[in-house]
């Protein structure tokens, strides 16, 4: 009797890990929540975002995919929030990656985000 109620909570267990675990990534491949740094003020969208860490959430309005960028450890956080494009990935990102451009006035313009784990890439 003892030995099943232990075998009946480690398959509790396993279970609840298997869950934790397939709740990190979403249906399209990609984390729901990320953080980031930016090292230097950088437009996100049409929003100029300071240098500083950000939490990045990936949701869904409708059929658009937006990005939500949070500011942390600030009294006045900054925020944005921009449409993204998902574009598969021939395998899982190794690594975490910021690509920029810069516009006219030679400021930084995030345009493509890969997170490491993901199986797509944020392009704005």
């Amino acid at each position: 009797m003892r030995v099943s109620k232990q075998l009946a909570w480690f398959a509790i267990c396993v279970l609840a890990f298997g869950l934790c675990a397939s709740a990190s990534q979403n249906k399209f491949g990609v984390a729901d929540t990320r953080t980031i740094e930016l090292v230097a003020p950088t437009w996100v969208g049409d929003t100029l975002l300071p240098s500083g860490d950000y939490k990045v959430v990936h949701t869904m309005e409708g059929q658009d995919h937006i990005m939500v960028f949070s500011q942390l450890n600030t009294h006045k956080p900054a925020e944005a929030r921009v449409k993204c494009q998902l574009v598969n990935l021939a395998k899982k990102a190794d690594q975490d990656q910021l690509f920029f451009t810069t516009n006219p006035a030679h400021q930084r313009v995030l345009h493509v985000l890969v997170f490491h784990g993901d199986s797509a890439q944020h392009v704005f």
